[in-house]
């Protein structure tokens, strides 16, 4: 049985998980595009890329999807217009994703909305509840990744 202040944090936690998911899935509906999260978050990840492309297998590992289902994600997302595909200069084995001028769009779009939500939370906080907040939801992501390692290694 749980006690009253984990039932609450379970609640907040599963709370504040949708609603991030519903206040995002509501940016890309007001964006009026044919993206999927999914596919923004591929966005995101080519953007990061080094020399503003990402191979295909990187974005795998990087999202911890498998290279199957990259390589359909991009390919939808190469027909929507939002990356294009090339071979890798020095490897030919490599295919490379960039993203076109409406991908960087609409990267830019989703990196504008999490920064807004981040100060939007932030804005009322002293520096040192925002310290805290950090340190606390760090902790709580190296619990979540360790979880996530446990349970990979057991498949």
């Amino acid at each position: 049985m749980l006690r009253r202040a984990d039932a609450e944090l379970n609640d907040l936690l599963v709370n504040t998980y949708q609603n991030v998911a519903k206040v995002e899935s509501c940016m890309l509906t007001s964006q009026q595009n044919d993206l999927s999260i999914a596919e923004l978050h591929i966005l995101e990840c080519v953007g990061r890329g080094q020399g503003g492309s990402c191979s295909i297998s990187r974005i795998a590992q990087a999202m911890e999807i498998t290279l199957p289902t990259v390589t359909v994600a991009v390919k939808r997302l190469e027909k929507k217009g939002y990356v294009v595909k090339n071979k890798d200069e020095n490897d030919g084995r490599v295919t490379r994703v960039a993203l076109t001028a409406r991908g960087r769009k609409m990267d830019a779009a989703h990196r504008y909305f999490h920064e807004n939500m981040v100060r939007s939370i932030t804005r009322e906080m002293s520096e040192a509840e925002v310290e805290e907040l950090v340190r606390i939801l760090s902790k709580l992501n190296r619990y979540l990744e360790r979880k996530q390692s446990e349970m990979s290694e057991k498949q």
